[in-house]
């Protein structure tokens, strides 16, 4: 079932790149906007970890120049049953993470020097595993995809409006109307469809993370020190890439919040606790 939800709702993600591309250059646009979303969900199968890695500047990194995060990403994968994916630091004293990539097979963690530096181990391993998580269930290349369309829908909407307002006659001129709901509409809807894919995501996420440590707990309180340093240093990006990190980067702001692709995080820690409950907390 979410495999159709998701389906269905990239599909409206593209069918709004399809019609932004109408409102640009009516019948040429829609068959513009068609060819660009077919060639944006085929170049984000293939290439969404090497996008989405480099709009954070993401930099590789070898056993030998993090050997403790290596390791921890290597233990937990063989735990999972995946295969290890490749390591990536983040140049950022912000504190967040994300994983990326089409399948398990072509996979990569990305961290930030903020997050190593202010994480102890139990919790950064609650980090990563939820990470995996998203690997494991194949949830990366949906939000990569989700982001990219996305991205290109805010993109084409500033187009649109610039086009509009500066057409050259009133028969190239599109509705003014239409054009202003369309730059206006567009990446609002665009960024529900996103909320829609990546909340349910996030606290499934979280639910293997926990099951994948034994440790509710240490991502429960991972997730709390993530939310007060996003407050503090927002991580800066693009936008769109947003649902792939692990906590909203524009946390604590309250328009962010409004469209916020995560769920609050104190939801996050109600559930892990609940489930550390269930799991016989008394252990941790």
């Amino acid at each position: 079932m979410n495999q159709i939800k998701t389906v269905a709702l990239l599909a409206l993600l593209t069918s709004l790149l399809v019609l932004l591309g109408g409102a640009i250059g009516g019948k040429t646009g829609l068959l513009s906007g068609l060819i660009l979303g077919a060639v944006m969900n085929l170049g984000s199968w293939f290439f969404s970890d090497k996008i989405a890695l480099a709009a954070y500047n993401a930099q590789p990194v070898s056993p030998t120049e993090a050997p403790d995060l290596y390791r921890m990403v290597e233990r937990l994968a063989q735990k999972a049953g995946i295969p290890t994916p490749a390591v990536y630091i983040i140049p950022t004293p912000s504190a967040n993470a994300f994983a990326t990539g089409r399948d398990p097979q072509h996979a990569a963690v990305a961290v930030t020097q903020g997050i190593l530096q202010m994480m102890p181990a139990d919790e950064l391993e609650g980090v990563i595993a939820h990470e995996l998580s998203h690997i494991l269930h194949r949830d990366t290349l949906t939000q990569a995809v989700a982001a990219t369309i996305g991205g290109a829908i805010s993109y084409l909407a500033q187009m649109a409006y610039w086009f509009g307002a500066f057409a050259g006659n009133d028969r190239d001129r599109p509705n003014p109307i239409a054009l202003l709901l369309m730059t206006i509409l567009a990446p609002i809807a665009a960024t529900v469809i996103q909320m829609t894919i990546s909340r349910t995501r996030e606290f499934e996420a979280d639910a293997g993370a926990a099951r994948l440590t034994g440790n509710p707990r240490g991502l429960a309180n991972a997730l709390q020190r993530l939310e007060m340093g996003a407050r503090q240093l927002p991580m800066e990006g693009n936008p769109a890439f947003s649902p792939l990190l692990i906590i909203n980067s524009m946390s604590g702001q309250a328009f962010a919040n409004l469209f916020s692709t995560h769920p609050s995080t104190e939801a996050r820690i109600e559930r892990l606790m609940r489930l550390e409950q269930d799991m016989g907390g008394s252990s941790f």
